[in-house]
């Protein structure tokens, strides 16, 4: 069996043989632990990424900042636009096809200009069972994908971050702001700062939830937190309505059936099914 240790030389080795990468970092579990591993595989080859923009949340930016900052590695913040993305405002269920597709090629011409022999990104073995159109755009492009093909699931890389004093060892998975929002429905810059502030306001007053997610419905903010924290998030539903009516949501709802990766893909990778089968 392939112990997690022997999946970590395995990256070593892969990392090494690319001589020098342009890292995506997010400052999430997966990127954390990749740019740790590549720093510590290519030196002054390695550059860290990270895409600034509407649809980020700005802890992520100020956490990004201060790990490249602790790590000693160069650090770039690409920015982008919504405007500047196809199809991204209009929210179609391939909206993140689109983004990955500009965004990586943005990161893919810092590279080539760079002299940077690979653009590598921390997608791991899990995130294949979810709906994630944007790993058709990092295919198509070259992106690398080091975690994956090394074999490593989340729960190793969490456990590797462990070994390696990483803070993001028990960090909870975030994803972009623009995840929120269901499809079809448009997106623009304000409804992702009422999101990223809702979140950072739930997050002050529940400083220690494992997972967090304010889904816009309309003006309805639907609360999503891990479901051992729903009775006592729940139990305080008045006062989270409190902080986020003047945001410019009109209610507050706790989801019962508590957080669940990708909740507002069940409904596209239920249609994506059912069009396959009709293509059968």
């Amino acid at each position: 069996m392939n112990s997690p240790a022997n999946k970590l030389s395995l990256l070593r080795a892969s990392i090494r043989e690319l001589g020098s990468a342009a890292v995506a970092f997010s400052a999430g579990v997966d990127s954390t632990f990749l740019l740790r591993v590549a720093h510590e595989e290519l030196g002054g080859q390695c550059v860290a990424l990270t895409v600034r923009a509407p649809f980020v949340s700005a802890r992520e930016i100020e956490e990004a900042v201060a790990f490249c900052r602790r790590l000693g590695a160069e650090h770039v913040l690409l920015d982008a636009e919504i405007a500047g993305i196809p199809h991204f405002a209009e929210n179609p269920p391939d909206r993140c096809y689109h983004c990955k597709k500009a965004l990586f090629s943005k990161i893919l011409e810092f590279a080539r200009k760079r002299g940077l022999a690979a653009t590598i990104e921390g997608s791991n073995t899990d995130d294949d069972r979810d709906y994630r159109p944007g790993a058709r755009a990092i295919r198509e492009l070259g992106v690398r994908s080091p975690l994956r093909e090394s074999g490593l699931s989340k729960a190793e890389i969490r456990a590797l971050s462990l070994e390696l004093g990483l803070p993001t060892a028990s960090k909870p998975s975030a994803a972009c702001l623009a995840s929120r929002v269901p499809y079809g429905d448009r997106i623009d810059e304000a409804v992702l700062a009422r999101v990223d502030r809702a979140e950072r306001l739930v997050s002050e007053m529940f400083p220690n939830l494992a997972q967090l997610r304010v889904r816009v419905h309309g003006g309805v903010a639907r609360v999503e937190v891990s479901a051992p924290d729903v009775p006592r998030v729940a139990a305080s539903r008045a006062d989270i309505e409190d902080r986020l009516v003047p945001l410019g949501f009109t209610r507050v709802e706790v989801d019962p059936r508590g957080y669940r990766m990708g909740s507002l893909n069940e409904a596209a990778a239920l249609q994506a099914t059912g069009e396959r089968q009709k293509q059968q």
